[in-house]
This record gives structure tokens, sequence and C-alpha cells, in this order.
């Protein structure tokens, strides 16, 4: 949900051809990073606790990071004055994260999952997931119902990536 909140915050400033998404929560403008998100849980009374931090790019990117990034700005449509202030972009950012999050509670994770799919970039591509203190290397298959990347392994076996770093290859 938060990814797909991202995507559709950049939506709104950048061409949609420039956009796609990066297994599990990245968003790619152009294929540098201009977002991540990192969400952290545990268990309470109630149930579980869950804290969402997003971060986006808007007008500047990090420099010397391993994998590119880049930032909304640098990829305006032509009818975009400029990129949002920050009020603007969390008011867009969080409508978006509520529309998601309203699906998902009144239809369950297929439309979250859909939508993902639909935007993401690397999928039947050969990509490698680092997983800790193992490396893996596969075709990324799909997105499952639960939200882990099938892997496709060039044995043939199949690994579910729940959590990792994947880059395509």
């Amino acid at each position: 949900m938060a990814a797909l909140a991202v995507f559709d915050l950049a939506e709104a400033y950048v061409p949609r051809a420039l956009l796609s998404l990066k297994w599990p929560n990245d968003l790619l403008i152009a294929g540098g990073k201009a977002s991540g998100v990192l969400i952290e849980s545990g268990s309470a009374a109630q149930g579980l606790w869950l804290a969402v931090g997003i971060g986006v790019n808007l007008v500047s990117h990090p420099e010397g990071t391993e994998r590119p990034a880049t930032h909304l700005a640098a990829h305006l449509r032509a009818d975009v004055s400029g990129p949002p202030s920050f009020d603007a972009a969390l008011n867009r950012l969080a409508d978006a994260f509520g529309r998601w999050r309203a699906a998902w509670e009144r239809d369950g994770f297929a439309p979250i999952q859909a939508a993902w799919t639909e935007r993401a970039a690397g999928l039947g591509r050969p990509v490698v997931a680092r997983l800790g203190q193992e490396t893996l290397h596969g075709v990324a298959e799909a997105l499952e119902l639960d939200g882990a990347l099938r892997l496709r392994l060039p044995d043939g076996d199949v690994r579910r990536i729940t959590a990792g770093d994947v880059f395509t290859s």
C-alpha cells in the first residue's frame, strides 16, 4: 500500500512511463531510486502494530549510492510548473495511502497485488536477491498474495522472498 501511495504521488508530477516499483516498496523514476519505505512492527495487547516510514526525494537525491538515485523534480511533466511543496506532497501521499488502505480493508490484498504487479519493475527478468548472509540469482516471477516475491532459481526451484533487497541483474 505504501509503495502504491508513493507511486500515485509521483504520477501526479512525473510521466507514468518513467515510473515503476521495485520489490518490495521502492519507487523508481527512469530506473533511479526516488523513494524508500521502512516498516517496523511488533506485538501489542490488541494485536500487531506497524510504523510506516516513507521517504521521497522531491527536489534532490543522495550522491554516491550503490544503485542510481534520482528525485521527482528532475523528471517533471511539461504541464507541471514545479515539484510539490512538502505539505502538498504529504497531503497527496496521505490521501493515496488512505485510498489503498480502504481498498485492502474492503477487498483484501488481491487489488493491491494486481496494482503493484501492473507497476512492477523487473518481473519476468533476472534479478539478484540479497538476503542477509545469502545472495540468490534467479528470475522474479510474481508478487504472491501475502506480498512475498516468487523467485525462480536457475535449478528450477522456487524461493519465496519475504525480506531482502532485490535488484535487476
